[in-house]
């Protein structure tokens, strides 16, 4: 209820009226005066009430006369009364009813009392009621009611003093408030409190009698801690406290330096000198309150006080002195902005103190002095650690928040331990608040006992809230500040944010002024601190100092924080400890804290911080896993280092946060990350040094954190790849395996990870940053040690199965790497790098660049060359064959690409003015991969290993059979001279000189065949296949072949090659090089609608106008050649040499390659059938059957395209390679497969081939022209060579050559072949050939019949001595078909002469065979005998009707010749040794018959055109009449003597056969033309009859029957005789 309401203004009426009545009532007896002034109060008081309405503002007026019985009540000094009388003007006072006036009536009352001494309690409280409620009171009269409280302060009384201390200060407190209402009053309390302090007179408060300064500090504390503004408001307090309150502490402090316990106070009447310790605490705390507020106006003041503080800390001090002292320092610690105003106003002053300086520095001091001099004020030594003694151990027990206390369970007390020297820590404040214990003991006036550990308590706290305060606010202003950058950059984009250099001067001058004594202080905390929250909490201070330095960019005190927390992370001696103490372990927590949180400040400091952690995980025995994390290995190797089992617990949580610390790069800026990769790098440099010499376990901490740092930042990987790279990659190429391949783990981990990102924008489209991250991979090839080119091959592997989509510009890198192969580097690098290879050629040829695909050929190329392991080799030709396939499906699409990438590439190269330089230049593009595909499988062909070639040439000559016709005609050029002559070079060359030494076993247990047991042997197969697929290819593309301008030149090097294959000393390809050669001339020449002979001469003449098909062979020169193919076309043709009509192919290019065939054909047959020159070598070569029977069938084909111009030279030429191939021997081992039989009559390959060569040659003649006939002669003269053999084998060189049938077929010796059929049916050539040609002109002239005749002679003569039997009876037979159709011709031209040599040939040849010297076999049988006389027979038979009909054509001396023979067969006897039976038959009678008859045919013949004939035929029948007739005669003599006896049977049989004669000659007379036969003739028979009567009585029945018929043509002859006259006449 307020004091003006109705209600209660009724009721203070009716108190004020009820007190006055009291009053009276008191003093009726004994104070009269007073009884009457109250009742006319009440009186008063009613009039008041009933008059006024505003009652109170009534009473105010008249309050001197309400108040007055109150006060004269008073001045009775009646207890009872007194009291009443106050309580009675405290009612008015609090209902603010009493003036000006009456409040000064009311005070000087109250003064009176005081000095009485009489309710003393009673007065402080009307004088506070009446100063608080409100302001009437001022000036001096309110100074006279202050000076009234301070005396009362100073009663003897304890409650009374303590009561007034206290209104004092409410009094004060009042006084100030209401100046800072009225603002304008009171300037002089303060002066008075700073007087009266000093011990001064008082200017105001006048009436003071005694005053002490604790009480006068005490107030002078509060009025400046409460009412600052007043101070700072107002010149004249501003002015007061800088003349007077600084002086007054400053000369107060003063004595303190010299132990004084009191204060000289000469002027005042003070009572006794309190002592020292209440004062300075009391100072200390004003320098708190004028420090914290007046700091702006008293700057230079406070230097002095905080110069003085500083001094209080010294040692030397006593104890309670430096705890206050550092109290109050503890207060300023928690004040940052106040210690920033000291740096500003000090320290970067330059003749000032360096205050903020000099006060870290006192702190450290003293807090190392504490542990050089333990306890200077206590006399307890070390004591119980449980508690901690006095009173100031307000919480050792309790754990305050956040700070050192220790839960009540724990034995252990929380404390700081240094060389011996054991201090307890206690909770002294609570963090930030500086809540002092001994500023606050007021009451206190004997210096108190500091427990032990107390100020070092303080001093510590003191310590962390610096740090604390120092680092927040820096930071704090840091924060704002990157907030004002980043919006004016949002704003300003433009320019460069400026911050006010300043601010951070200051900043940086406060940390490089505090930095030196904070880390001493700390870092001798952290040695001694035995409590894990203390040490936290040091560490932490270590830490954000670490990071402040670090982010204000103070380098030098950022590396000390950092190193401090480095060393206390390690045990001292790390490698002979016990790891165990738990300040390592925090230490190392922070450690890794202040990386973790604070690595973009760390700079080059990460150095010191990553070895610290390097040498943790040793000693922890991390080990790197995957993706570079560090996990628990096994036993550690330094020398005796134990783990504790708390350490062991605490080993995955250090490995997490290691990890979590790397994972945090990724919040670094690109400048700290760069610090972060450098300081890795040069710490993997150390790791290396240290690794290289010994075989100790390497460090791979470093390492595994670049790996690991990597992985994290992969999204900005771009700016910290090289650095990170380049280091890794010198890792790999380390000595220690470990080292290098951890080096090469993380490498690979990182392309592989950093190709798998999901980069922005993609790689795809980040062309440059792909070639970046793949580089690495390639740089790998260039190490030489095996493990690392596994490790880098399997993550290519790796990569191609997650990423091989997606290389695009990457793929030559990575092929690159596949490809880096060399053949030192053992099999299975090489099968893991082909298995990538495989990977690419199966799955990614689509998604490459087409501009790769040619590195793919190489790549595969190398694999095929590569010598470790065979498989491979082959298996990459296999790929080839593969990648051929896929150019020849997706050839358009390649094709596109390729160009487009050739433009761009040619638009380069001219704008840099280079030409562009690539393989195979200038074939287009899509040609040239095809020419590299080409060139590689050509490489292969030639490689060491026969597989490898075999497998390489198939390959290569299938592709380009099956692809060949992707090319465009230019390029075949150089598929033709670039590939496949270089190739064909390169294989003669390596098969010439190759090893004939035997190789004996393939490798393994792999037995070789014989016919591929030397090297030159395996070399002969590849020659082969690469002479067979060049020869194909020639065949099969010949029609665009022949198009390329330089075709003949191509042709005559390919000829060259068969040629030098062919004559090469192996059997194996001398065949398969004419097979070759079959090959390329089985091609069928287009026929052309002009064969006019000027279009031979095409190639020769001046290059057409429009098409030059020798534009390749020079510049505009007419390709003339020289050779005497020209000639001889010119001399055949007669034609000039002239340009064809524009546009028509040349059809001498044709003849001219054909030439060039027959010429290479010459050469080789030449040179392969020539025998041996010397005496032969057992080894010299001697060429086999079928080579010489592939030879020779060469040739037919041949001659059907140089049969035009073939020449007389020519044949003989080939007639001289004929005879020399039929001439060759055969080796023994060869003949069984062969030789036929010896009795069989067979011709063998070789033999038929060169029949059906000459064959084919007569046939062309014969249907030839006129002049090809001159031919014929050559031809059989060749033939008749042929036929000798059959009586005298050819002979090869000096080579002994032994029959077949004595030859053994296991000895190596030569065989003659059996030449009797080939002979034969060459004999049956020459008939069959003379039938068709007998007339021919060149025939006759060459005097073919005779030489035919000649050549017979010889079986003929021998007969029976023959090789073989049929020779003779086929040249028998022979000579008659020839003699058929020749004789007629013989006669035809008898006049020409042309024939006369030939008579006496044949005369000799029938004598010879008719009259052989040889005998028949013994064995011969009688019916072979009889059909060998027929034979003669038909000889003779011809004699009659081919040559002596036709005698006057015929020479007399051949005719006289066939009559001697004839004579000479009619009378031939039989050979003695005849047996009896048979001697009938083995007589020729029949033989003998014929020419008897045909001498008696011709004796008589009337057409005797010559007396010689007559006298030849005349002399031939006497003789043999006369013969005839000495037989019959001793005939029948014998028979007679004989008598019984039987005649010997020869004799007998002559007898018949003379008998016969006789009637063969009868019946020839009796045919005969009576005049044909003379007289002495007809005499001669006409003896015989008498003789022949005489012969009748012979017993012989046989010659019976012969007489018989002889006596029985006499009849004819029985005339009468007719006149001699007429017989005259005729």
């Amino acid at each position: 209820m307020s004091t003006s309401s109705p209600e209660a203004v009724k009721k203070l009426l009716e108190n004020m009226q009820t007190d006055l009545r009291s009053l009276s009532m008191e003093c009726k007896k004994k104070f009269p005066p007073v009884k009457e002034a109250a009742e006319s109060g009440i009186v008063k008081v009613k009039t008041i009430a009933a008059r006024n309405t505003g009652i109170l503002a009534a009473l105010k007026e008249n309050s001197l006369e309400v108040v007055q019985p109150f006060l004269m009540g008073c001045g009775t000094k009646e207890p009872k009364i007194t009291q009443l009388c106050l309580a009675a003007i405290q009612r008015l006072m609090s209902h603010e009813v009493v003036s000006e006036a009456a409040a000064g009536n009311i005070i000087n009352m109250l003064w009176q009392l005081m000095e009485n001494g009489l309710e003393e309690l009673k007065l402080l409280q009307t004088v506070l009621v009446l100063l608080t409620t409100n302001t009437v009171v001022h000036d001096e009269v309110l100074s006279k009611a202050i000076v009234l409280c301070f005396r009362l302060h100073f009663t003897k009384d304890n409650i009374t003093n303590n009561t007034a201390a206290a209104t004092v200060r409410q009094v004060v407190t009042v006084v100030f408030e209401r100046m800072v209402a009225e603002d304008e009053r009171f300037k002089v309390g303060t002066l008075d409190l700073c007087q009266l302090v000093n011990a001064d007179a008082p200017y105001w408060l006048v009436g003071m009698t005694e005053m002490t300064r604790t009480f006068g500090l005490e107030l002078l504390e509060s009025v400046l801690n409460d009412f600052p503004g007043v101070f700072l408001q107002h010149q004249e307090f501003s002015f007061l406290l800088k003349e007077r309150v600084c002086p007054l502490v400053i000369k107060l402090f003063s004595p303190n330096i010299k132990f004084r316990q009191g204060c000289n106070s000469a002027a005042s009447p003070a009572p006794v000198e309190k002592p020292y310790f209440p004062i300075c605490m009391r100072l200390l705390r004003v320098v708190s309150v004028l420090i914290k507020h007046f700091y702006t106006l008293l700057v230079t003041e406070c230097e002095i006080f905080l110069s003085l503080l500083v001094k209080f800390l010294d040692g030397e001090k006593p104890q309670w002195l430096r705890a206050v002292a550092v109290e109050s320092v503890h207060r300023l610690c928690v004040q940052p902005h106040l210690l920033r105003s000291f740096c500003q106003s000090y320290d970067m002053k330059q003749h000032s103190t360096k205050v903020f300086r000099d006060i870290v520095n006192a702190l450290g001091s003293f807090i190392q002095s504490l542990f050089i001099i333990p306890n200077a004020g206590n006399s307890t030594a070390v004591s119980a650690p449980a508690g901690g003694s006095g009173s100031g151990a307000q919480g050792g027990a309790q754990g305050g928040p956040g700070t050192g206390g220790v839960s009540g369970n724990l034995t252990t007390q929380a404390a700081f331990e240094y060389r011996g020297t054991w201090i307890p820590l206690m909770t002294v404040s609570v963090q930030g608040s500086a809540k002092a214990t001994y500023l606050e003991m007021l009451d206190k006036v004997e210096p108190p006992s500091i427990p032990e550990g107390y100020a070092m308590s303080v001093a510590f706290s003191a310590l962390l809230d610096l740090v604390r305060g120092i680092t927040s606010m820096i930071e704090r202003e840091l924060a704002v500040e990157e907030e004002a950058a980043a919006e004016f950059r949002e704003t300003h984009p433009a320019q460069a944010w400026q911050p006010q250099p300043g601010v951070h001067l200051v900043w940086e001058e406060m940390v490089s002024a505090c930095w030196c004594g904070l880390l001493a202080a700390l870092s001798l905390l952290l040695d001694a601190s035995t409590d894990e929250t203390a040490t936290e909490n040091i560490l932490k201070a270590e830490l954000t100092m670490a990071s402040l330095c670090g982010r204000l960019g103070l380098v030098t005190p950022r590396d000390a924080f950092i190193t401090a927390i480095c060393k206390a992370s390690l045990p001292p001696h790390y490698a002979l400890t016990v790891l165990s103490c738990n300040t390592n372990i925090q230490c190392m927590r922070t450690l890794l804290n202040l990386a973790h949180c604070h690595g973009a400040v760390l700079g080059t400091s990460w150095q010191l911080v990553l070895a610290t952690l390097q040498h943790l995980v040793w000693i922890l025995g991390l080990k790197p896993g995957m993706g570079g994390a560090l996990k628990p290995g096994r036993a550690v190797e330094g020398p005796s280092t134990v783990l504790t089992t708390a350490v062991m617990t605490d080993l995955p949580i250090i490995s997490n946060i290691l990890s979590r610390l790397f994972e945090s790069s990724q919040y670094l800026d690109d400048v700290s990350l760069h610090h972060l990769i450098n300081a890795l790098c040069s710490l993997s440099l150390e790791a290396m040094e240290m690794a290289s010499g010994n075989n100790k376990e390497p460090s791979l901490f470093a390492v595994a954190k670049l790996l690991e740092t990597g992985l994290v930042n992969m999204d900005r990987i771009e700016i910290l790849w090289r650095p990170l790279t380049g280091h890794l990659l010198e890792v790999c190429q380390h000595p220690n395996s470990r080292m290098r391949e951890w080096g090469a783990e993380a490498l690979t981990a990182l392309i592989k990870a950093s190709l798998a990102y999901k980069h922005d924008p993609p790689l795809a489209q980040n062309q440059r940053l792909q070639l970046l991250l793949l580089n690495p991979l390639k740089e790998l090839s260039n190490v030489l040690h095996a493990d690392i080119r596994q490790k880098q091959l399997e993550s290519v592997l790796q990569i191609l199965q997650s990423q091989g989509d997606s290389l695009g510009p990457g793929w030559p890198l990575v092929l690159g790497v596949i490809g880096a192969i060399r053949n030192d580097q053992g099999e299975s690098l090489i099968r893991t790098a082909f298995q990538c290879l495989q990977l690419v050629v199966t799955d990614f040829l689509p998604t490459m660049p087409c501009t790769c695909l040619q590195i793919v050929v190489d790549v595969a190329g190398s694999f095929g060359l590569q010598n470790q392991e065979l498989n491979i080799s082959l298996t990459s030709i296999g790929l080839l064959w593969n990648i051929s396939d896929y150019f020849f499906q997706r050839g358009e699409a390649i094709i596109q690409e390729l160009e487009r990438e050739e433009e761009a590439l040619q638009k380069r190269a001219q704008e840099k003015g280079e030409t562009l330089n690539r393989p195979f230049h200038p074939a287009p593009p899509f040609d040239c991969l095809w020419l590299c595909l080409y060139a590689k499988l050509g490489e292969m062909c030639v490689d060491p290993r026969p597989a490898v070639r075999k497998s390489a040439g198939q390959t290569l000559f299938s592709t380009i059979a099956a692809h060949g016709t992707l090319l465009q005609q230019p390029t075949w050029h150089i598929v033709v001279w670039k590939v496949l002559f270089q190739l064909l070079d390169c294989v003669r060359a390596s098969s010439t000189t190759a090893d004939k030494e035997k190789i004996e076993s393939g490798g393994g247990n792999i037995l070789i065949h014989h016919s591929r047991d030397t090297a030159e042997k395996q070399w002969a197969e590849t020659w082969v296949l690469t002479l067979a697929g060049v020869a194909r290819i020639f065949n099969t593309r010949r029609y665009l072949l022949q198009q390329l301008g330089d075709f003949f030149e191509a042709w005559e090097v390919l000829l060259n090659h068969i040629q030098s294959a062919a004559l090469s000393k192996n059997n194996e390809v001398s065949l398969a090089a004419l097979k070759s050669f079959q090959e390329i001339l089985q091609i069928v020449t287009p026929v052309k609608d002009s064969d006019r002979p000027c279009d031979a001469f095409a190639a020769m003449g001046v290059p057409p106008v429009l098409i030059d098909p020798f534009s390749a062979s020079g510049p505009g020169r007419p390709l003339v050649r020289s050779d005497s193919l020209v000639e001889r076309l010119t001399r055949y043709n007669g034609a000039e040499l002239q340009a064809p009509p524009p546009g028509e192919e040349s059809a001498l290019e044709d003849s001219a390659l054909w030439w060039s065939a027959w010429n290479t054909w010459y050469r080789t047959g030449t040179d392969s059938t020539r025998p041996p020159s010397g005496p032969t070598e057992k080894f010299s070569f001697i060429p086999s059957q079928p080579f010489l029977t592939a030879l020779i069938q060469i040739f037919p084909a041949l001659y059907q395209h140089i049969k035009a111009n073939f020449s007389m030279e020519d044949l003989k030429k080939l007639g001289v390679i004929l005879h020399g191939a039929v001439s060759v021997p055969i080796s023994s081992d060869a003949s069984p497969f062969i030789l036929p039989s010896y009795t069989e009559a067979v011709l063998t390959s070789l033999q038929e081939a060169v029949l059906t060569a000459l064959d084919v040659l007569q046939k062309a003649i014969c249907v030839g022209p006129e002049n090809l006939q001159v031919m014929y002669p050559a031809i059989f003269e060749q033939l008749l060579l042929f036929v000798e053999f059959s009586c005298k084998p050819p002979q090869y060189g000096r080579m002994e050559t032994k029959h077949v049938a004595n030859a053994k077929y296991n000895q190596a010796e030569w065989v003659a072949l059996n030449y009797v059929p080939f002979a034969e049916r060459s004999l049956e050539v020459v008939v069959d050939l003379y039938h068709k040609t007998a007339c021919h002109k060149a025939v006759i002239n060459e005097k073919v019949l005779q030489n035919i005749i000649k050549t017979l002679r010889m079986p003929l003569g021998l007969k029976y001595a023959c090789p073989a039997e049929s020779t003779w009876k086929l040249a028998v037979s022979s000579l008659l078909k020839v003699l058929s159709i020749g004789l007629p011709v013989a006669r035809q031209h008898a006049s020409s002469g042309k024939f006369d040599t030939m008579w006496p040939e044949l005369a000799n040849a029938f004598e010879d065979f008719l009259f052989t010297k040889s005998t028949p076999p013994d064995n011969l049988s009688i019916q072979e005998f009889q059909k060998n006389e027929a034979v003669d027979v038909e000889v003779v038979q011809l004699i009659s009707t081919e040559i002596l009909p036709f005698a006057n054509f015929i020479p007399k001396d051949f005719v006289g010749q066939i009559m001697a023979m004839l004579n000479r067969g009619s009378i031939h006897s039989q050979s003695p040794s005849f047996t009896e039976a048979e001697i009938d038959v083995r007589m020729r009678e029949e033989f003998s018959k014929v020419c008897f008859e045909t001498l008696l045919q011709f004796s008589f013949s009337n057409k005797v055109s010559t007396p010689q004939e007559g006298y030849i035929s005349r002399m031939a029948l006497s003789v043999l009449l006369k013969r005839s007739q000495d037989v019959l005669r001793r005939y029948v003599e014998d028979e007679r003597l004989s008598g019984h006896c039987p005649l010997p049977r020869q004799q007998v049989t002559e007898i018949i056969f003379v008998l016969k004669a006789i009637s063969t000659l009868m019946d020839s007379l009796k045919k005969t033309q009576p005049e044909n036969v003379d007289g002495i003739t007809w005499a001669q028979v006409i003896a015989l009859y008498p003789t022949l009567v005489e012969c009748v009585t012979c017993s012989s029945p046989e010659v019976s029957s012969a007489l018989k018929e002889a006596l029985g043509p006499f009849k004819d002859f029985m005339q009468p005789p007719v006149s001699r006259v007429q017989n005259g006449e005729s």
